[in-house]
């Protein structure tokens, strides 16, 4: 058997064992080794004869240059002084990033990776973190689950900006920040009460489902009163090399905000995953050319811009509209569904396609999408040879929901007051109202003023209702898994909306791709996320009675 080509000692399969999920396997996964040892080990893997196995105990477990019993912290003695222990691996480091730097491809950054929680920062940080894409999974606090309202020391959690703080705008700040705050506290008992009246619980219903799904309608409702400042929650998983770009650009961003992150950040990973990481350093030859080529192109940009782009009209209102997009997208995509399963060349496939009837364009392209049953069913990457660009305003709250996914080219303008706010049609009309743009009036006004000398920094204050200018290019796969997973039921309405909406233009100028989203929901939800919660109600009955 091919499993059998390494053999091993009793001895050897006991230590192995608590390495690896497998000792007799082909296929197996490592446990209990640090990061470093992961990639490490990995980057040994690619260029040697061994089996992984046979590897990590020759080089790694019996070798003494590495530590590896002080860094894994297999000790054989409960009393090793803790200093030795520390010294120890602070030798073996060395020898670890000999081996990293010895392959010379960044990819081996990939072999290893590190959890990096980041509390309390501001939603616009958050952001910046999360436009650093491959190779990262940010999860953030979310705004329907969770009340925004409450309280530490007796102030509300915003992010203090160390130059407004500082400047002669911090009363006017502080005290817009606090307003916004107050008035999304003061509006949640009005708005639950009215929901409650508009959406009774119906007997069958779970309190349970029923109060969490009422709950997420409300703050979906009241979200837009929040800060950019507001302060959030993330947990980011992510490989070497993603952490390292993500500290590079953290270190030569203009906000301190985000130069705070960068700086704690490798502070944090340095301890766990510091081979990885390492030309984050400040002082590092790379991240210091990294800055300064940031820098240069920043201002040389702008500097264009105010040239060139200064008297062209902004986009009007919020919206959405389709740009770009290639008009032989459909026989593209056919070509490329048929390449893979025969044995023609893609661009004979392409002039061959490009003389095909309609009709028989359209069967090929059922093929991939007669079969699913449901949007998991995800389509082949040959829908990744439709392209199209997409240009939104609205408000931030959408954005940050949509921003998220990962396979977009995609960038924004600064976030600002300068375009109109999103008013939910649950507060439009009522008492409520007059409080909420109220708000947004005297936002906006602080903004100005703020803006007018620290535009950067001016972006805290602005809530989140307020509109965001920003595009997207994306191909057809990622297109499809992005509408059909954003307009489902539970989806804040707003997103629900421009989701759908893609979907639809889209299909306006090819019909023929329709198919590919038939998981899209058209439907309206008033209390859309209440089906979701009484699904979480009966999954947790359930597990209770087993």
């Amino acid at each position: 058997m091919l499993e059998d080509y390494e053999e091993f000692t009793e001895t050897q399969i006991k230590i192995l064992q608590r390495y690896l999920t497998n000792t007799s396997s082909n296929v197996f996964a490592l446990r209990n080794l640090p990061e470093v040892i992961k990639g490490a080990l990995f980057s040994r893997y690619s260029r040697s004869s061994l089996g992984l196995r046979s590897l990590l105990l020759k080089d790694f477990i019996l070798n003494e240059e590495t530590a590896f019993a002080a860094i894994t912290g297999d000790v054989t003695s409960e009393d090793e002084d803790k200093e030795d222990q520390v010294m120890s691996i602070k030798k073996a480091q060395n020898f670890y990033d000999r081996i990293l730097d010895g392959y010379g491809d960044d990819s081996i950054g990939e072999l290893g990776g590190a959890h990096l929680a980041i509390e309390n920062i501001s939603m616009m940080a958050a952001k910046v973190i999360e436009d650093c894409r491959i190779g990262g999974s940010p999860l953030e606090k979310s705004t329907r689950y969770i009340y925004f309202d409450q309280k530490v020391d007796g102030e509300y959690l915003f992010y203090r900006e160390p130059i407004l703080m500082t400047s002669a705008y911090r009363d006017a700040y502080v005290e817009t920040c606090n307003h916004l705050f107050e008035t999304y506290s003061k509006l949640i008992p009005p708005l639950t009460e009215l929901m409650e009246k508009k959406f009774p619980k119906e007997h069958e219903i779970s309190k349970v489902a029923y109060t969490a799904a009422l709950r997420a309608k409300v703050l979906d409702c009241l979200r837009g009163l929040l800060p950019a400042s507001a302060l959030t929650n993330m947990g980011v998983y992510g490989n070497g090399r993603f952490f390292e770009s993500l500290i590079q650009k953290l270190n030569g961003h203009n906000l301190a905000e985000l130069q705070d992150i960068g700086k704690k950040s490798f502070q944090e990973l340095s301890k766990v995953i510091p081979s990885f990481i390492r030309r984050g350093e400040p002082n590092h030859k790379y991240q210091k050319s990294y800055v300064l080529f940031n820098e240069q192109m920043q201002t040389e940009l702008k500097i264009l811009s105010q040239q060139h782009t200064a008297s062209l009209d902004k986009m009007q209102g919020s919206g959405l509209r389709l740009l770009n997009y290639d008009t032989d997208a459909p026989v593209k995509v056919a070509s490329a569904l048929l390449f893979g399963v025969g044995n023609a060349g893609l661009t004979e496939l392409q002039e061959y396609c490009s003389r095909l009837p309609e009709e028989d364009l359209a069967r090929i392209l059922d093929a991939v999408t007669a079969g699913r049953e449901n949007r998991r069913h995800k389509s082949p990457r040959a829908l990744e040879h439709a392209s199209f660009t997409f240009e939104f305003v609205a408000d931030f709250g959408v954005y940050r929901d949509l921003q998220r996914h990962r396979m977009l080219t995609q960038e924004r303008q600064i976030l600002s007051c300068s375009l109109d706010y999103f008013i939910p049609n649950e507060i439009k009309d009522t008492e409520m109202e007059k409080d909420y743009r109220a708000a947004m009036d005297r936002a906006k006004k602080v903004y100005d003023l703020i803006a007018a000398e620290l535009p950067e920094e001016a972006q805290y204050v602005v809530p989140m209702a307020y509109n965001i200018h920003w595009y997207f290019h994306v191909n057809l796969r990622t297109l499809q898994w992005l509408c059909e997973l954003r307009s489902s039921p539970a989806g804040h309405p707003t997103y629900r909306y421009f989701a759908q909406e893609m979907a639809k233009q889209v299909c306006r100028v090819f019909p023929i791709f329709e198919r590919f989203f038939k998981f899209v929901d058209d439907e309206g939800y008033e209390l859309g996320r209440l089906g979701q919660e009484i699904r979480i109600v009966e999954k947790m009955q359930a597990r209770g009675s087993t």
